[in-house]
């Protein structure tokens, strides 16, 4: 397929996963089993994903396969922010900026799998 250090969306989705971890360390000490362990390995999911399905050399629809993943978690992530957010664990603009940014990621990903 292609460099995945090439992507935009591949680096959109690296930024965006330091930014998580920013806001999670906020997050009360309580959750760091609960919600926060399984938000890091959602937003984690997003851009390992994208590398793993570029990073096969296979063909194009293995590499859909695995944007569809991220497509998925970003989904899951959006929903647990959402969860954060009706439990106070983040500010009302802290929720709009996360959930706004993958909104663009969602999109990216599949702009991406349409032109494979």
């Amino acid at each position: 397929m292609q460099n995945y250090r090439n992507l935009e969306v591949w680096k959109r989705a690296i930024e965006f996963c330091i930014e998580q971890y920013k806001v999670l360390e906020k997050f009360p000490a309580s959750e760091m089993y609960g919600l926060v362990s399984q938000m890091k390995r959602s937003v984690v999911s997003i851009p390992s994903n994208i590398a793993e399905g570029a990073g096969r050399n296979s063909i194009a629809a293995e590499f859909k396969r695995f944007l569809f993943i991220s497509i998925g978690s970003a989904a899951e992530l959006e929903t647990q922010i959402i969860i954060a957010n009706k439990l106070n664990f983040t500010d009302k603009s802290v929720f709009d900026a996360l959930t706004e940014e993958l909104i663009v990621m969602q999109k990216m990903l599949y702009s991406l799998v349409k032109k494979l």
